[in-house]
């Protein structure tokens, strides 16, 4: 018998919805009326073998939009529990989103396919499941931009508007995201079933996710004590990264943090402008918790939510449990500042190591600080730093060196001295750690605006081909590098919901 084709090369897998019913609801997509096809990211749907003709037809553009269910799909709502700005929520869960199962790229790695925006399940309260437009671009362009920075990311795969309108503070058109991801298992799952004392169902989302993220770690004598320090280092990792790159998160609660260690939920995330550590623009994080500066020590804080939640798999002992536990927590500050270490010796172009290296590198952010200095072109300027070519003079027109940096600029001339390249080959190696574009709170907004006010999407489309290609400078586009002529220090960045 012939085996029945799959709908754009859409096999679906689905592990995750062969786990206990305690672990989702079935939650199908609401239909929507009129969905138009805005943007299919067409390099990551080859990827993973999608036929981006039958993806762009009448029936792809209702897949995207929720409206059909291909042969395979299993769409459920995921549960979980969270952290929401410090207090706990012991049941949230999906509740504007769909996982229609999980898609094998060309590696054979398993990767999550999900719908936001798709509509009511069980676990939307009393929200309507809807996304509006504008979170949508926002998150398409954001997590595309991050991936392109080299920032381990959720991915684009697709946006549609919807034909129906959202009510929020007014009303707006809505908007549904296809959201690929290595999966959707946050610390906030470990929580829900930890706060239930669901112990089997614990052990088994552990052992999930050790067989689909940390294979190695079965390799240990105690599994769940190196998923622990597994975790403990992608998250490390990865928040290292957000601080190279100037990015806001805007809000880290431990249902917004993935255990595989990638950017997940891009609601009200930002990008730093002037370097000030305690800046934030998430309109309800009204204290500050989730600053730049902050954001180390959230994800520590978080991480010492995921042992609380699989304390009980560590040893049967209590007391021996929360030792170990303890043990590996307390290597957080080493170890971010290990990582820290190494990718800010790529920004300042250094090979060798040596001890006083924290305090440069802490003296020269502390001058971007103290002077107000752009983050990202300070950084840039400095790749060109000792050089006298037209480029380098161009680019210091853009950006000229303040004369209150002359005393650091003789301590890194000194630096630089224990170095054996030269400054052509100390370069490359800063030109690829200090990007030339990101997506710059100002473009961002105007992308949004034209798109959501005046159907204009070449504005979404110019910035987004920019941020393709983040470390190479393109002259006759050169005013995408820069901030806006005056930074609004009002500046908030909202949710979806």
């Amino acid at each position: 018998m012939k085996k029945k084709q799959s709908f754009a090369g859409l096999n679906f897998v689905n592990t995750y919805a062969k786990l206990p019913k305690s672990f989702y609801v079935s939650s199908k997509p609401t239909a929507v009326s009129k969905p138009v096809l805005l943007k299919l990211n067409h390099q990551l749907a080859q990827e993973f073998g999608l036929d981006v003709k039958k993806l762009t037809s009448k029936a792809g553009v209702n897949f995207c939009a929720g409206n059909y269910i291909p042969e395979g799909a299993e769409p459920i709502a995921t549960a979980y529990a969270g952290h929401q700005f410090g207090n706990f929520t012991p049941k949230l869960g999906d509740g504007r989103a769909v996982l229609l199962g999980e898609l094998a790229n060309k590696k054979g790695q398993i990767f999550d396919l999900q719908l936001k925006g798709s509509g009511q399940t069980p676990f939307s309260r009393r929200g309507d499941g809807r996304s509006a437009l504008g979170p949508v671009i926002r998150e398409y362009l954001m997590s595309e931009a991050m991936y392109a920075l080299g920032i381990k990311t959720t991915r684009a795969l697709a946006m549609v508007a919807s034909g129906e309108e959202v009510v929020r503070d007014k009303i707006l058109p809505g908007g549904i995201f296809t959201r690929i991801a290595s999966s959707h298992i946050r610390v906030g799952t470990f929580q829900y079933f930890a706060a239930q004392k669901q112990q089997d169902a614990l052990k088994k989302l552990a052992d999930y996710t050790i067989k689909r993220h940390y294979a190695t770690c079965n390799q240990d004598d105690n599994p769940y004590l190196a998923l622990l320090r597994g975790v403990i280092a992608a998250q490390t990792k990865l928040i290292v990264s957000w601080i190279m790159k100037g990015f806001i998160h805007g809000v880290m609660n431990t249902d917004n943090m993935s255990i595989c260690g990638e950017t997940i939920d891009y609601g009200p995330c930002a990008f730093l402008d002037t370097y000030k550590p305690d800046r934030k623009f998430s309109a309800i994080d009204y204290y500050g918790r989730y600053a730049y500066a902050n954001q180390p020590n959230i994800a520590a804080w978080n991480l010492t939510r995921f042992a609380d939640a699989i304390i009980t798999l560590l040893d049967n002992k209590l007391d021996k449990a929360i030792l170990l536990a303890r043990t590996e927590l307390e290597k957080f500050p080493q170890l971010y500042q290990k990582y820290w270490l190494i990718e800010m010796r790529k920004k300042f172009g250094l090979i060798t190591e040596r001890a006083d290296d924290v305090g440069l590198f802490t003296d020269y952010l502390n001058l971007l600080e103290k002077h107000q200095a752009d983050f990202h072109l300070s950084f840039r300027s400095l790749c060109y730093y000792g050089q006298n070519n037209l480029k380098a003079r161009n680019f210091h027109k853009i950006y000229p060196e303040n004369p209150a940096y002359k005393k650091w600029y003789l301590a890194y001339d000194a630096r630089l001295k224990y170095e054996s390249s030269t400054i052509r080959q100390r370069q490359p190696l800063m030109l690829k750690a200090n990007p030339a574009y990101i997506p710059r709170n100002h473009l961002v907004e105007e992308v949004i605006w034209q798109a959501v006010k005046y159907n204009d999407f070449s504005y979404f489309e110019k910035l987004h081909k920019i941020l393709a290609k983040p470390y190479n400078e393109q002259q006759k586009n050169i005013k995408y590098m820069l901030p806006a002529e005056i930074i609004d220090e009002n500046y908030q960045t909202f949710c979806g919901t």
